[in-house]
């Protein structure tokens, strides 16, 4: 009886693996973002990582935009510092 039913496992999980498989081919582009719009005394921050990934953020006039490839991180500098 045990033989049966584990016999029955088996095939209904190999019966959905080729649905499973098949479901991942067709892969979709993602979303387009809307990328921000400045407003008054602000700027658009734009910055490609080496994977390709783009991110777009955006930071007083004053203020240097800053990313970081190594670790994937994009912020506003400081006046007196930088991107420290």
């Amino acid at each position: 009886m045990i033989r049966v039913l584990w016999t029955a496992a088996l095939a209904l999980t190999l019966a959905g693996i080729p649905a499973a498989v098949n479901a991942q081919d067709g892969k979709s582009k993602p979303a387009a973002t809307a990328v921000p719009k400045p407003g008054k005394d602000e700027k658009l921050c734009q910055h490609r990582f080496p994977n390709g990934e783009k991110r777009t953020w955006i930071c007083k006039k004053e203020q240097p935009c800053c990313a970081w490839d190594l670790i994937g991180y994009v912020k506003c500098g400081t006046t007196i510092t930088g991107c420290l």
